[in-house]
């Protein structure tokens, strides 16, 4: 499966950079590259966790999940949002005693090189996963997607701020960086838990997805009217529930027909949607 190999991707890239800056960062004395060590750490424990609940997620449902497995990929993103912002307190924490003891970096030509490096290979990784989370629908992927973006501007952020401790000699901005780089990996945290909640308590489908499915109900004339259009989200799966209301004398035949015409037209449109459709008839109009 394509979200599989891309989730095996990313273990592979964080477990080589981790090993890359780790080393670079205690030959340099570098807070700040330690810092993105430690970084791509939870960003390799959040990749391994995003692999196992993908291919959980993708089990069929059974009789203890009923509606499938779908919502593992939303607890996996909750999961990886929380371990990456106790990293970036954890920098903070490190950043602080630094300042306090003193800093000094040694090697700062290897240092910069291997953050410029570090960067390329999560851009082309991050890219990647975004590119196949778009395809699959697949949270866990665009959390996973989301925390080597963040990787690659951090990156970036403390090779600059190495080469300024090249040119100035000024080496407190090394932890100064660090706290910056914290506090960035706290937003992307923050950003990730809203959209991974936002599924686990079943938010309604987004507004222009509503209206999709609502032109493709309007679009049938047999359909006197509908309500209780109820949407929710479970992994990469939408969940669908409709009542459709038709002509008071159709027959059981022509509504049964018609449930099961609604629904491949909303299918077509949400490959993995599950959708249930009830048939009502018209309510009376009052005499007067």
């Amino acid at each position: 499966m394509n979200r599989e190999k891309a989730a095996l991707l990313s273990v592979v890239s964080n477990s080589f950079l981790i090993t890359v800056k780790l080393a670079a960062g205690i030959l340099m004395h570098s807070i700040g590259v330690i810092s993105e060590a430690i970084h791509s750490s939870i960003d390799l424990i959040a990749s391994i966790i995003a692999f196992f609940s993908i291919r959980k997620a993708a089990k069929p449902a059974d009789d203890d999940h009923p509606f499938g497995h779908g919502k593992y990929e939303n607890v996996s993103g909750f999961v990886e949002a929380i371990l990456i912002f106790f990293a970036a307190l954890l920098i903070i924490y490190e950043a602080l005693k630094r300042i306090i003891t003193g800093a000094y970096v040694e090697n700062l030509g290897m240092g910069i090189v291997v953050m410029l490096f570090a960067a390329l290979i999560n851009s082309v990784v991050s890219f990647y996963l975004f590119k196949v989370a778009k395809k699959e629908d697949s949270i866990a992927l665009k959390a996973d997607a989301m925390h080597l973006l963040t990787d690659v501007f951090t990156s970036l952020g403390v090779a600059a701020g190495l080469v300024v401790i090249r040119f100035t000699g000024i080496n407190i901005l090394d932890p100064l960086i660090a706290i910056f780089v914290a506090f960035l990996i706290i937003k992307a945290s923050v950003d990730l838990t809203k959209e991974a909640l936002k599924d686990l308590t079943d938010t309604s489908l987004p507004e222009e997805e509503l209206k999709e499915i609502e032109e493709i109900i309007k679009s049938n004339p047999e359909i006197t009217s509908f309500h209780k259009l109820r949407t929710r989200k479970s992994g990469q799966k939408r969940e669908i529930d409709v009542h459709l209301r038709v002509r008071r004398d159709a027959n059981i035949v022509e509504a049964h027909e018609l449930s099961h015409k609604v629904s491949k037209q909303i299918i077509d449109r949400f490959p993995e949607a599950n959708v249930t459709v009830h048939i009502e008839p018209e309510e009376k109009k009052e005499e007067k």
